[in-house]
Formats: structure tokens, sequence, C-alpha cells
């Protein structure tokens, strides 16, 4: 065994000791096939706004941008816990698994384990996880981590897609690992089971249409997917949840995760300071948190209950609230609940009221005093 077959196998044992599920290697060439298929969906507007990777698919489509002179990738994964799969209670708000805690923290310091003894012995080495500057996901299939599934995620071999994954990029030349074959046949239930049919064949999915972005998406949430949004507050795990690979391991973890949903109310009352500093990890867009309370009110309107004089209280609020896209998206809470009465003298039915409210107001207005 060579010094450098037995370098990798050191850092596949030091990630584990680290704290990582599955370490793989693979090459830093440039990713030509997924650069060019990022800038056709670009192209052909899947990508619906969303810059992460689209921003510069020249960028992070080459590890060398990050490393010079980089010869491979030590991928590493890390599980998140298995998800809560019990009905959110009325009123509360779910929260995605890989967002209820912060995962990506711990990944990287257990990549970082692994990029310090790759400098003990003179490499370079750089940890990049959940970031611009890599395609996490096509060096984890490189790297024989798992395989692409039908929903766009990388599927381990038994275990399923609840993972985070990052690498580190070195010069240091490694043998690379061995790819894992596809693994999930014939099976559609992601794509059957997408609340608004996001996932297209071949493992792509239309972000225009996807929930785990359109609550990170700035603007409003389109009308069309407001009721499929169902309870969430952040994030989507309804392919990953519909996937039967590694289904007996999420059973076999069954417990339920405090932090797996939160009430709509406390984050409507909450300070903007108060928001951010309970969800600012999260990419939220343009560090608003205006775009929480905009996801809040739409979950409220599908969870909530129009006699409850809490709730009654904090929709009324929201219908007089200074900012327009809070305003549109409680009156359409407001008719969601059967509380149009709420809505007949509204100001912005005035020449002076906002676009946006108004039309939102035209909506309801055949359920108005109903």
């Amino acid at each position: 065994m060579s010094p450098l077959d037995l370098l990798a196998s050191d850092l596949a044992d030091l990630g584990a000791r680290a704290g990582l599920d599955a370490v793989g290697v693979a090459s830093a060439e440039p990713f030509d096939d997924v650069r060019a298929e990022i800038e056709r969906r670009r192209d052909a507007g899947l990508h619906g706004g969303m810059q992460f990777t689209f921003r510069n698919p020249a960028r992070s489509t080459d590890p060398g941008r990050i490393v010079p002179g980089a010869r491979s990738l030590v991928v590493g994964a890390l599980r998140t816990p298995a998800p809560r799969l019990a009905d959110v209670a009325a009123g509360r708000m779910r929260i995605a698994a890989y967002a209820r805690h912060d995962h990506y923290a711990t990944l990287r310091q257990g990549l970082e384990v692994v990029a310090d003894r790759l400098r003990v012995d003179g490499w370079t080495a750089r940890v990049v996880a959940d970031d611009n500057a890599l395609v996490d996901r096509a060096a984890a299939v490189r790297a024989g981590i798992g395989w692409w599934g039908r929903n766009a995620n990388v599927l381990l071999p038994g275990r399923g897609s609840w993972f985070v994954l990052g690498s580190v990029v070195t010069d240091a030349s490694l043998p690379a690992s061995e790819p894992v074959a596809d693994g999930c046949g014939t099976c559609r239930r992601c794509l059957d089971l997408c609340p608004t049919g996001a996932i297209l064949d071949g493992g792509v999915v239309d972000a225009r249409r996807c929930l785990a972005w359109l609550v990170q998406a700035p603007g409003p949430i389109p009308r069309e997917f407001r009721e499929a949004l169902g309870g969430r507050l952040y994030g989507c795990d309804d392919c990953q949840e519909a996937c039967p690979v590694g289904r007996p391991e999420r059973a076999a973890d069954g417990t339920v995760d405090p932090a797996a949903d939160v009430e709509a109310l406390a984050v409507l009352e909450a300070s903007d300071d108060e928001v951010m500093e309970r969800f600012g990890r999260w990419y939220v867009a343009e560090r608003d948190p205006r775009y929480l309370r905009r996801n809040a009110l739409v979950a409220l309107g599908n969870t909530g209950s129009g006699d409850d004089p809490a709730t009654v209280r904090l929709l009324a609020d929201h219908l007089a609230h200074p900012d327009a896209l809070l305003r549109a998206h409680a009156v359409w809470a407001v008719a969601r609940l059967g509380r149009t009465d709420l809505l007949v003298d509204h100001p912005d039915r005035g020449p002076d009221g906002d676009p946006t409210v108004a039309e939102e107001l035209r909506r309801s207005d055949g359920r108005v005093g109903s």
C-alpha cells in the first residue's frame, strides 16, 4: 500500500472518529457535465431565481477555484436526525429536518479534523460545505458516497438522503473511491408524492414549484402553492419521507425532535431581532425576517382556527401592517380561515391602496361577510 493509500485510509478513519457517517475520495477535476446541466436548467428557468451554485456555475463546478492545483476531494456526509412523521398540531409550523439544528457546523468540525491531518503532512486543504463554491452533491456522487436519487438528493445505500454533505479540497493526489450504482430502479414515489409536482424525470427539480425553495425566495408565495405549503415554516421533507431507501433505519430512530416545529403565533409576535436571533442561521432572503413572517401567515391560514381569539388578533394586526407583502398574505390567511368579515372595510380597497393587497382583496370578495 502506497503512502497516499495509507493517508486516504487514515483520513477515512479520522472522519469517522470525528462523527462523520461516510467518507469518500474523488478527483478534483472540474465537473464539466454538471456545469453544462446547471446552465441548461438556468436557461430553462428551472432555478426559479435561486442563486446557490446557479450564480456562477464556472466557479462552483471547478475545485481548482477553491484550492489552486487541487487534486482531490475528501467528501463527508453527516446524518441528520430522523424526521418526526406525526402531523403538525394546529397553529404550529413544521421545520425541515436539516434545518432544525446547525448540522453544517458539526459537519465542518469533522471535515476540519480531516483537513488538519492533510495540513500536518504539508498539503493544502480547505473545507467547503453549504457554500456556493462547490456542488456538494456532485462531489459526493463522484466520491462514491451515494447515487443521484430521482428526488435530486444523494442517496446513501441503505440509509437514504437524510444527510448534509461537504468536502475538503486538497492538492494531495489521493486514490479515488469506487462509485455507487444507482439504486432507485423503477421507484417513482418521490415524484408521485411531491405536493406541487416539482420533481421532474431525471432527478430534475423545478425550483419554481419546490416548496423548499419557495419559503426561501423573495416576494410573495405564489397563490397556487399556498395551500400545498400547509404548516411549513422552512424547508420541505416530503420527497425524502416518501423515499423507501433507509426507511427501516428511520423507523428505528422514532424519537420526536422538540425542534421539529414552532408556534406560528410566536413568530408573528416576536420582534425582528428575536426572529433573526432564533432563525438567522437559515438562508433568509435579503436577511429580512419579513419572509419568515410571510411563511408564518400562510401556515397560520392553513393550520389555524378562525375562532381562536389570539389568531384573529394577530391576523387583524397584520391586515394593518405597514408592509404590503405581509398585508397581502394576511388577507389570504383571513379568507382561508373563513373570517372575511375582517376584510369588508380594509383600507387597501381605496384608490390609494396597494395594488398587490387590492388584488388579494378582490379574490376574496366572493366570500366577504360569509
